[in-house]
């Protein structure tokens, strides 16, 4: 008898047809892996008893000058500020104007289920999609600054929980995201209703964005063809990124206050919350995939489970797509509908540290970064709060990972498997289901699901096999590299 080791790379590749991700993992949600060893996601946990109305989609934490924790996020209706406590508040500003809970599809390009008609076919480009609502958040000083692309106005809070957001005096209304720079200058994007025009406040007066010779307030318009969908603040320069761009805003004082440069074509971005900035990086997803700033320059990045996104996501909806930088891990996440339900629902994951790729599902549609908070706080569609990455339950979801295919067999020969030698840290803790084929289009026999022993029975014979592995709920397993004892046999 012969021991075949079944060790496969950290990852998922998604890409092609099953038999390309052979030796490899092609499906999962809820793992990880560190140091080569498959482990789950941290599960969640609600947040105290809050609750809110209306989908969450785009939110901010931040720490006041008394050392209070605060969340504040928006849905199509409402803004709302959460405390230390998980008291949730509404703090919607008189007079809003409410957005859309999804996209109102006009007609056109994008028009109908990704990947339905003939392809070549030409489509009329009749209409547009208005986006989703979402809200920027940022902060100057200890008061929140947001901005519904709905409503269009910037408001700021007080930290006083008897009152509601409000205008932030002189500044621009019709706008699509607001930030506050490193250099704390208030910006709107999208200012005045021009969706390629960018315009700052004098720096430290948030209330005065006149231009004159004793301040520095001012305003540029973008040179491109598309119309800005977000701005990220870095280190001495922000990034501006519309649906076709990429520009570099410096500050480089007064009299000229920014200069603006183009620095990547062909990266726009699918929505005004699908990117997280890491260490004065900026990660986004666009139409065909995802993109990196970094150091003066644009670049796609490489994803091996693009065809798997592209199947999944529905592309009317695009614009619901959220980011976070889910930094204890290495990760930036990106939350995106799928096409069966139209909300968001699922994940997809880039471990920038290590360079692989996971995917999953999850019920949160917005996810701020822990740092004030300990860990990641959740918005749920259940329309709660929750705590991430605390624990090992994950409600009605199961950790698990299917491999490609692995070839055990050589060539036309046949083997048949004994026993399975595991390789975990503690024995029971997760479950494996073999699925057995001739040949690349047969059909599959199941095996299974075993649970894990020392060594573990198990009887099948073929030339390929799938391997399924499914943690037991609420645990804290690791899967390392098992080992499967091998006869071999005859062909067929």
């Amino acid at each position: 008898m012969a021991l075949l080791t079944l060790q496969l790379p950290p990852g998922l590749y998604a890409q092609g047809t099953e038999y390309q991700s052979k030796g490899r993992w092609r499906d999962g949600s809820l793992v990880r892996w560190r140091d080569g060893a498959m482990q789950p996601v941290g599960g969640w946990s609600q947040f105290q008893t809050g609750t809110f109305a209306g989908i969450a989609r785009g939110a901010a934490t931040w720490t006041d000058n008394t050392n209070n924790r605060w969340l504040v996020f928006g849905t199509a209706a409402k803004a709302y500020a959460m405390d230390d406590d998980g008291a949730i508040t509404d703090i919607t500003p008189a007079g809003f104007s409410s957005g859309n809970v999804g996209a109102t599809q006009q007609g056109g390009y994008g028009e109908g289920l990704y990947g339905g008609g003939t392809y070549g076919t030409p489509r009329p480009d009749i209409g547009a999609i208005t986006p989703a609502t979402s809200w920027s958040w940022d902060t100057f000083g200890q008061l929140p600054i947001g901005c519904s692309d709905a409503d269009g106005k910037i408001y700021e809070w007080d930290l006083n929980t008897s009152n509601n957001l409000t205008a932030v005096t002189n500044a621009p209304i019709d706008n699509v995201a607001a930030m506050v720079t490193a250099e704390r200058f208030v910006v709107a994007l999208g200012a005045g209703g021009d969706p390629r025009k960018v315009q700052w406040c004098d720096r430290e007066g948030r209330t005065v964005w006149t231009p004159s010779a004793a301040n520095q307030a001012g305003s540029w318009t973008l040179d491109t063809d598309g119309k800005i969908m977000f701005g990220s603040k870095g280190r001495g320069e922000s990034l501006i990124v519309t649906t076709t761009s990429a520009h570099r805003m410096s500050y480089i004082g007064y009299p000229y206050v920014y200069s603006f440069d183009r620095v990547g074509s062909g990266c726009g971005a699918v929505s005004r919350k699908g990117f997280a900035e890491v260490d004065g990086r900026v990660f986004w997803m666009g139409e065909e995939g995802f993109f990196l700033y970094e150091g003066g320059y644009v670049k796609r990045v490489p994803c091996e489970v693009w065809d798997a996104v592209e199947d999944d996501i529905d592309m009317t909806e695009v614009t619901k797509v959220t980011a976070f930088h889910n930094d204890q891990f290495n990760e930036v996440w990106w939350l995106y509908p799928d096409s069966v339900s139209g909300e968001v629902s699922k994940y997809i994951s880039f471990n920038y540290a290590e360079g692989y790729w996971s995917l999953g599902s999850v019920p949160a549609s917005t996810i701020a970064a822990s740092g004030t908070f300990n860990t990641p706080l959740g918005l749920h569609t259940d329309q709660k709060v929750y705590e991430h990455e605390v624990g090992y339950t994950h409600g009605t979801y199961t950790p698990f990972c299917e491999s490609g295919p692995v070839e055990i067999g050589d060539g036309e020969r046949f083997v048949h498997v004994t026993r399975l030698i595991p390789d975990e840290d503690e024995l029971a803790t997760t479950k494996l289901t073999f699925k057995v084929k001739s040949y690349p289009t047969g059909t599959a026999s199941s095996h299974g699901p075993f649970t894990m022993t020392e060594p573990t029975s198990v009887r099948f014979s073929g030339r390929q096999v799938v391997m399924r592995v499914e943690g037991v709920e609420s645990t804290d397993w690791r899967f390392g590299v098992p080992r499967l004892e091998v006869v071999a046999g005859g062909t067929r």
